[in-house]
């Protein structure tokens, strides 16, 4: 049997979602594993750090953003920690809040965190109740714990959903992604600002294209970006540091 006959056989479906399964459950036990490994290193980095220094903490779209290298690059000599963690929810985030923010005691903190609840396959049609409930928690907690502390909550970057060659699972991961969606989250992260006597910035001018999305050039899965679009991201935020 060739293979274009195997693919019309039913079982041959039937395999390929057995597989995809099995290789996102082994993606993310891989993961969680790395994410341990992270938060140990930090808890001894979070020794030696200095206090009321300036934090970007978050998920992957953080720990991309090689802000610390931009920072020297660009004569800022204050101290400039980045504690972001691929794949962290708000959810990882809260567990973890002591690792990555509270132990630094920093005098600013910038946080881009709850891309990752973005999804109705976890979370179901309240995803972005939960997103904002736990986003609040991050925020009382910080605001409670740390006396005097700036914290300036990042709009989420735009996503592009219409790249050439995105696979299955990748538009999986940006389905509910879209640019209505990220608008009304950071709407409500606006608002929880605001509640606390905090930042909102959008430091995104630069990135959109002319659908408002994510520009092409700048996308590495339609999610995260190169370092050209930090760069963008950099100049915009770098006047708040």
């Amino acid at each position: 049997m060739t293979l274009e006959e195997l693919k019309k056989e039913e079982a041959y479906g039937e395999l390929v979602k057995e597989m995809e399964q099995k290789t996102m459950v082994a993606m993310m036990e891989r993961m969680k594993g790395e994410q341990a490994t992270k938060v140990r290193n930090f808890k001894t980095l979070n020794k030696m750090a200095q206090k009321g220094a300036v934090l970007f903490t978050g998920s992957s779209l953080m720990e991309q953003f090689p802000i610390t290298e931009m920072a020297v690059s660009a004569g800022i000599t204050k101290p400039v920690y980045n504690r972001g963690i691929g794949g962290t929810t708000t959810d990882d985030f809260l567990r973890e809040i002591d690792t990555v923010l509270l132990d630094l005691q920093p005098a600013k903190v910038f946080i881009n965190i709850g891309t990752n609840d973005m999804t109705d396959r976890v979370y179901g049609d309240k995803w972005k109740d939960h997103l904002a409930e736990n986003y609040e928690k991050i925020i009382k907690t910080a605001v409670e714990k740390i006396p005097g502390v700036e914290i300036y909550c990042m709009a989420y970057y735009p996503t592009n959903r219409h790249l050439p060659g995105q696979t299955e699972w990748q538009w999986g991961m940006l389905k509910d992604r879209s640019p209505e969606n990220i608008a009304e989250c950071n709407d409500r992260v606006r608002a929880i600002a605001e509640k606390y006597g905090q930042h909102y910035i959008n430091v995104n001018d630069g990135l959109y294209d002319e659908n408002g999305e994510q520009k092409a050039e700048f996308a590495i899965d339609g999610v995260h970006m190169y370092a050209a679009a930090y760069e963008i991201v950099f100049n915009n935020v770098k006047k708040y540091i």
